[in-house]
C-alpha cells in the first residue's frame, strides 16, 4: 500500500491511501497541481510530508530505488538519445508491449524526431511498464491518443492493476476517469483533494 500523509508542495496539501491493485483517477481543472502532486510522490521535486510504500518511508531508500518502485510518467516523456531503442534496456523484451499499444515493431530503429506526440506517449508508457513498478503515477497518459490507442492503453493498465500494480491516473476525461478508476480524487484550486465515487 502507498500511504501519502500531509504531502505539501507549494499550495498543495494532500493525504490519501492507495491499495495494492487499485487504480485511482485524479481530476481537477488545469493548473490546480495534479502534475506537482504526482512528481512530489515520486520524489522528483522538493516536498514535505510522509510517503510510505508497504510501511517503508520514502527516505529509507535511495531516490533511484524509490523511483523504480514508484514510477512517474510525464504527459510528454523525456528522450536522451536519437534512436528509439536506445531508451530501452532490452528492446526485444519491450516488443510485445509495443505491438499491443498499436506501434510497429520496426519503430525501434526510428529517430525520436520521427515520432508523433502520440507515438512518444505510448513508447514512454512502454518504458515505464518495463520497470514493473509497484506504483505507476500516470500524468494524462492518453492525452494525445485517438480512441483506439487510448483503449489499448486502458487495457494494458487494467491488466497490470489486476496483477497488483497500484495506479494514480490523471485525466481530464470524465468518462475515462469512471472507466479506469475505482474511485476519483478531485483536486481543488486550493490544493486539497476530495474523493468522488465514479
Amino acid at each position: 500500500m502507498l500511504t501519502v500523509t500531509g504531502l505539501k508542495r507549494l499550495h498543495i496539501s494532500v493525504s490519501f491511501n492507495l491499495q495494492d491493485g487499485e487504480c485511482v483517477a485524479l481530476q481537477g481543472p488545469s493548473g490546480v497541481g495534479k502534475t506537482l502532486l504526482l512528481r512530489s510522490i515520486a520524489d522528483l521535486d522538493p516536498n514535505e510530508g510522509t510517503v510510505k510504500l508497504d510501511g517503508i518511508l520514502r527516505e529509507a531508500m535511495p531516490a533511484p530505488a524509490w523511483r523504480k518502485r514508484v514510477t512517474y510518467l510525464a504527459a510528454e516523456p523525456g528522450w536522451w538519445s536519437d534512436i528509439v531503442q536506445e531508451h530501452f534496456k532490452g528492446w526485444d523484451d519491450a516488443l510485445p508491449l509495443v505491438a499491443r499499444l498499436g506501434l510497429p515493431t520496426s519503430c525501434g530503429s526510428w529517430s525520436v524526431q520521427r515520432l508523433s506526440t502520440g507515438e512518444r506517449q505510448r513508447l514512454g508508457l512502454v518504458r515505464a511498464l518495463m520497470l514493473r513498478s509497484r506504483v505507476l503515477l500516470l500524468d494524462e497518459p492518453t492525452s494525445a491518443l485517438d480512441s483506439a490507442s487510448a483503449a489499448a492503453v486502458e487495457s494494458v493498465i487494467a491488466e497490470r492493476v489486476s496483477n497488483g500494480t497500484s495506479v494514480v491516473w490523471s485525466t481530464h476525461d470524465d468518462a475515462q476517469a469512471r472507466r479506469v478508476g475505482s474511485k476519483v480524487l478531485v483536486m481543488s484550486a486550493e490544493g486539497g483533494i476530495e474523493e468522488k465515487r465514479p
